[in-house]
């Protein structure tokens, strides 16, 4: 790069979450299916989740999200020209939920669309906004993750319906110039995966082309723990690679929150060490594509995340897909 070249970082200038006030506990839980509170914490480390009311839908979830990052952000919808939704779980089948985020938040302008990769889609919708943002296209996005999940488990199979819950959370990215290095603030580098042929392990059995229904969340649980902790860790290590960054270099480790076993098993492979490490399935259950950014808002609410801190997030979805990013704060 020369002198009088520009080099543009996605740079994150606010985070936010929402998450409704219904909360399901595992006492509760035990009163609609076979299983204790000691069994579903010992298996997954969960406690608790939320559950969107009747009439509160993803995008009502993912809108309050965005409000929250823009206002920590210090910024207005107007300021934005870029909305990427990652959710499983959208209001309808088409318009996108994006689109309804957008309208809500009063935006005429700019461009709003959904994407899908399951529990890697908030990781998903980061890397897509920061190569529209580096390119120049776009100065600003919000990048949400919403959920509704509770729509699509199947409330009598105590196997998947202990693991779930609704929530949403968002990030505000500004191009911004850097000098293209790891002392960067903003997003350093992205790392996606997908394989197809491992759908059966996680989905759901439903769908307007196969089935004309909306289905039901269906898992292989062995399977899906299997590769989650096996597998997944090599676009953390494509992330090192790209960057000459280490494990000992972060300052915070953000995975998916789907299963505290998965958890602390994958940044023991990675060697994060555990107090580097943010959790929050225990109160949130796993919140597929809000996951993460409720747990980045979670942090830097608590004033652990601070400006220049050194953040990989990582997860791993149904289909299977999977992906890091490694942001410096």
């Amino acid at each position: 790069m020369t002198e009088n070249q520009k080099f543009i970082r996605s740079v994150v200038r606010g985070v936010g979450g929402y998450l409704p006030a219904c909360v399901l506990t595992n006492d509760d839980l035990s009163k609609r299916v076979d299983t204790s509170d000691e069994w579903i914490q010992q298996r997954t480390g969960i406690k608790e989740r939320h559950i969107a009311a009747d009439g509160e839908t993803t995008s009502m979830l993912g809108e309050k999200a965005a409000r929250a990052a823009l206002a920590n952000a210090g910024l207005t919808p107007s300021d934005i020209d870029l909305v990427i939704v990652a959710t499983s779980t959208p209001d309808y089948t088409f318009p996108s939920t994006a689109t309804q985020i957008q309208a809500m938040l009063g935006m005429t302008h700019g461009v709003a669309f959904d994407l899908q990769a399951v529990c890697s889609g908030f990781v998903f919708a980061i890397a897509t906004a920061d190569k529209f943002l580096r390119s120049g296209s776009h100065k600003r996005a919000l990048v949400i993750g919403a959920e509704t999940f509770s729509r699509i488990v199947d409330w009598t199979d105590r196997t998947t319906c202990v693991l779930f819950g609704d929530g949403a959370g968002a990030v505000v990215l500004e191009a911004s110039e850097g000098v293209g290095d790891t002392t960067d603030r903003g997003v350093l580098t992205t790392h996606l995966r997908s394989d197809g042929r491992h759908r059966s392990k996680l989905h759901v059995d439903g769908g307007p082309s196969a089935t004309q229904t909306v289905g039901h969340l269906r898992m292989e649980g062995k399977e899906v723990f299997r590769f989650a902790v096996g597998m997944v860790t090599d676009v953390v290590n494509d992330a090192f690679a790209a960057t000459g960054l280490t494990a000992t270099d972060l300052d915070w480790f953000v995975p998916h929150q789907a299963n505290r076993r998965i958890i602390d098993m994958s940044a023991s492979k990675l060697g994060i060490a555990p107090e580097k490490v943010i959790v929050t399935v225990h109160l949130h259950g796993n919140t597929s594509a809000a996951s993460i950014p409720l747990a980045l808002s979670a942090g830097v609410a608590d004033g652990r995340i601070k400006a220049g801190d050194l953040v990989m997030l990582e997860a791993v979805g149904g289909g299977f897909t999977w992906g890091a990013a490694l942001v410096r704060w």
